[in-house]
């Protein structure tokens, strides 16, 4: 993955803010887009194409490593990421579209991570930390998802992993996720002329929002790896062959949701609903050690929501548990599994404390916008599986119907759907 000269890279600007008891001071960050989305050139000549309209240039790419030595990621200007990808960013707000039409095509949403000014991916350590964002979910209807997440994706985007990876962070690349998935274009020093390879890319994951106006949750994917990791066979946890569960990622993860935990009208997008989606609303994401330490062990992660200047308590999880939990610990997802009668992958993955040591080591800040063609969003926003009775404990999780949120249906009837994103901070508890 050599870099292209033909197109400047661009970053948009989005200042964070670090804070502790005496006050917060902001960094002067910005966002990146992923690599996946960039034109691959040439090295040797930036006006030839490595992936055209045409498809590959297999004398260029015969091979995914010969690809990487020969081809060059090329730079996206500010028109670019405003008016092919939808993204911008004002003040301390990225905001990014779901439909953006342009001379090249249709783009349907965006990837992108937080960097520093040393064109590095800012790290980031969770434990004894809150992080606080303000978002607006308001026109992201059934099927899409509005998504802020940490990924334990290496700090330089894997240069100095990858020999024949020069354009490393600054271009957005070494995306991992607790998914491990094969699909990615740019993986394990390659770039992959293939829609899938044998192996996946997995890393630990922690979701701190997946939302749309009609139900929102965060969650655990905690792994047996110790940040980015090639995973091959079994260890990915496909599950078209079996493994889902025998891989070293937690897939299904420990989540609240509120409509899951049988709180039907926290969260929605109208008046019936106590929190509403109609408008902005802050989350604040704590995340708890035994002993009020960075270093202690990390027990509890705690969400509070504010809207209007007034918080809005997390729910009780409403199912007669054996304490009342209102936010994720070892206990609290432990019990939801046996009760739903899933499969505890949470605690063979090693539970909370596998995801400290990810917080331990630093995570990157991600965000995304995008649709799901393969299950429609159900699992986030209606019942899943979707011939699911929605009395049974588990099976609802939002409002959807099963028959919304198909891409083609939000294309034509959402276009103009967005997710806003703002004011992030990140500090010790009770500084943001």
């Amino acid at each position: 993955q050599q870099v292209g000269v033909r197109t400047p890279e661009y970053h948009p600007p989005l200042p964070i803010q670090s804070c502790d008891a005496s006050g917060c001071v902001t960094e002067n960050t910005a966002v990146v887009m992923d690599v996946g989305a960039r034109r691959i050139l040439s090295a040797a000549n930036n006006d030839v194409y490595c992936l055209g309209t045409d498809g590959w240039d297999y004398t260029l790419c015969p091979d995914g490593t010969a690809c990487a030595q020969n081809c060059a990621v090329d730079g996206i200007s500010q028109d670019e990421y405003n008016n092919r990808y939808g993204v911008s960013t004002e003040g301390s707000t990225l905001r990014l579209n779901y439909y953006t039409e342009s001379e090249f095509g249709v783009n349907i949403g965006a990837r992108l991570y937080i960097i520093g000014e040393d064109n590095n991916y800012r790290l980031f350590h969770l434990k004894n930390r809150e992080l606080s964002i303000t978002t607006d979910l308001s026109t992201l209807d059934c099927g899409l998802n509005g998504a802020l997440y940490f990924s334990e994706m290496e700090g330089d985007g894997g240069m100095a992993r990858f020999p024949d990876n020069q354009a490393g962070a600054a271009y957005g690349l070494g995306y991992c996720d607790g998914q491990c998935p094969h699909g990615l274009r740019f993986s394990n020093g390659q770039i992959n002329t293939e829609s899938e390879t044998e192996f996946g890319i997995c890393c630990t994951e922690m979701d701190i929002l997946e939302a749309n106006r009609w139900a929102s949750t965060y969650t655990t994917h905690g792994c047996l790896t110790d940040g980015y990791y090639a995973c091959y066979g079994a260890d990915c946890g496909d599950g078209d062959d079996g493994n889902y569960y025998n891989g070293l990622c937690d897939k299904t993860g420990c989540e609240f949701s509120p409509a899951r935990q049988n709180n039907r009208y926290f969260l929605g997008y109208n008046t019936s609903f106590e929190l509403q989606t109609s408008k902005p609303f802050t989350a604040i994401t704590q995340f708890i050690t035994d002993d009020g330490t960075d270093t202690g062990n990390l027990v509890e992660i705690r969400r509070r929501w504010f809207q209007d200047g007034v918080e809005i308590p997390n729910p009780v999880a409403n199912w007669g548990y054996s304490q009342d939990y209102d936010s994720i610990s070892d206990g609290y997802c432990n019990e939801y599994k046996s009760f739903f009668g899933e499969y505890n992958d949470f605690s063979e993955q090693g539970g909370l404390d596998s995801m400290a040591a990810a917080f331990d080591r630093g995570m990157v800040m991600a965000f995304s916008l995008w649709e799901d063609a393969s299950t429609y969003m159900q699992w986030l926003d209606s019942l899943s599986p979707p011939d699911g009775d929605p009395a049974t404990p588990g099976v609802y999780r939002g409002p959807c119907p099963v028959d919304a949120g198909h891409p083609e249906d939000n294309h034509a009837n959402n276009p103009d759907a967005f997710v806003t994103f703002s004011d992030i901070k990140i500090g010790t508890i009770g500084s943001t």
